[in-house]
């Protein structure tokens, strides 16, 4: 099996001679065999080694138990080993994220952190993870189920820029028979056992069955599929690329012409996800319906404008679709009157992604729910993504505005429930709502509609959080 990881490290040109590797370890079986490996492959082609072990602050004295057997290891090898620890409930609390994700990206900045105090001039630093075949296709799974692209479907792959991954031609058996054949010791994270996380259930049940009843090979042919949307993933963002520098209107903006619309559908729609990339600097966040709120303006009237993260906008303009980043985003309290005339006017509002508009700046976000506490603060509240059913909008109050009241799906239209509340006529037209058609989800500064709280059977959430403007006190 040695032969089998060499011979695909060579073939992906992983690792080069005077490179720096470093292995993240965890103690369990995967990370051990690639370290194990890693260390032989040493011998064939002279790179240095290191070890790198995150404490994620969870499982008490089986984490102590980890770092000391991953330095004890390291150090019987000859490997160096930095091992770096984080709080990752707290942090995910603070940062109002899940669990798993407070954990990625405490991993990120641990490899970010040994890069720059390891990296010296032109020396190739490079990160070595213990994914393998079964990861592949538990996240194939994972995102093909939350909904996700060619960009999803092949996200792991065996190199990534400075992100290599040795045994990611193996499957699990294959390892652990590995790690037997030559007496590798390893820990169980007692986290793995359970079904708290997603990734687990599938893990534990749906892989698993997904083997028996269908294939036993799913997870080597899924690794395969992987392999062919990756090229295709390649080719598509090359011709998007291509067909964006023919629209490039100034180092701040593009400008789609009708012949942009002209193209193929998908060929647009990488080069709408480049736009974006190459104005905000970053891909996370966007989505496809970031994509298709650009796209559908070409058809819009002109002058009609979509908000998008990262303070980006759209904007039907006479020549065509103008995409580019806004100059002084809505950060300031509408005054009073500003919703004179623009009681008919509605925003669109990006999930996730940030609007702004005269009614002030929403900001919406989406994360997996694992329970965690939810905070009480008049301008964030947390809803049920996955019941809501529509677009969102921000606006003002109209005629036939209701909303959810109790547990039995009981509705109140929305001027009764003012009245109710005592909130001053004067007030009334200028709170800002954010609504599916007639229906308030939220009463910014007030209660959120009952149909979308969260409960147990919640697994997304969506969090919106207002700046500026008026409300109810």
């Amino acid at each position: 099996m040695y032969e089998q990881v060499r011979d695909y490290i060579i073939e992906n040109k992983m690792i080069e001679p005077g490179d720096i590797v470093l292995a993240g370890v965890s103690g369990g079986g995967d990370s051990m065999a690639m370290l194990s490996i890693l260390r032989r492959f040493r011998e064939e082609v002279p790179f240095d080694l290191h070890a790198v072990h995150v404490h994620h602050g969870i499982r008490g004295q089986e984490a102590d138990r980890d770092q000391e057997f991953v330095q004890e290891i390291c150090s019987t090898w000859g490997i160096p080993c930095k091992a770096y620890a984080y709080p990752v409930p707290l942090l995910a609390q603070e940062w109002k994220v899940g669990t798993e994700e407070a954990a990625r990206i405490v991993r990120r900045r641990a490899f970010q952190e040994e890069r720059q105090r390891l990296g010296t001039g032109d020396v190739c630093v490079r990160t070595a993870l213990a994914h393998n075949q079964d990861d592949l296709a538990e996240t194939m799974l994972h995102h093909l189920a939350r909904g996700t692209g060619i960009r999803g479907l092949s996200s792991m792959r065996p190199s990534a820029g400075e992100i290599i991954r040795p045994v990611l031609c193996l499957g699990k058996e294959e390892i652990v028979h590995y790690l037997k054949e030559n007496n590798i010791p390893y820990l169980i994270d007692s986290t793995n056992l359970t079904d708290d996380y997603t990734r687990n259930r599938i893990r534990h049940h749906i892989l698993p069955l997904i083997e028996k009843e269908i294939n036993v090979k799913a997870a080597e042919h899924m690794a395969e599929t992987a392999r062919v949307l990756a090229q295709a993933e390649d080719y598509l963002s090359g011709q998007g690329r291509e067909l964006l520098e023919k629209y490039k209107d100034d180092g701040e903006k593009y400008l789609f012409l009708p012949s942009f619309f002209g193209e193929e559908p998908v060929v647009m729609a990488y080069a709408v996800q480049q736009a974006f990339e190459n104005l905000a600097g970053q891909r996370k966040d966007f989505t496809s319906f970031h994509v298709k709120m650009v796209l559908e303006l070409e058809q819009k009237q002109t002058g009609r404008k979509v908000s998008l993260p990262y303070g980006l906008y759209a904007e039907k303009g006479y020549q065509g679709v103008i995409l580019g980043k806004a100059e002084s985003p809505v950060s300031s309290l509408a005054e009073p009157g500003f919703c004179e005339g623009k009681q008919d006017q509605e925003w669109e509002i990006p999930v996730p992604g940030v609007l702004d508009c005269p009614l002030g700046r929403f900001h919406a976000e989406i994360f997996s729910y694992e329970g965690q506490k939810i905070e009480e603060k008049k301008c964030t509240k947390w809803l049920d993504y996955d019941k809501i059913g529509y677009n969102l909008c921000a606006r003002t109050r109209r005629t036939g505005d209701f909303l959810v009241v109790n547990r039995e799906g009981n509705c109140k239209k929305l001027n009764r429930y003012m009245i109710d509340e005592k909130i001053p006529r004067d007030q009334r037209e200028r709170i800002p709502l954010v609504v599916c058609s007639n229906e308030v989800l939220w009463m910014v500064g007030g209660r959120i509609n009952e149909r979308y709280k969260i409960t147990s059977g919640t697994t997304r959430v969506l969090q919106l959080s207002y700046q500026g403007g008026n409300y109810h006190e």
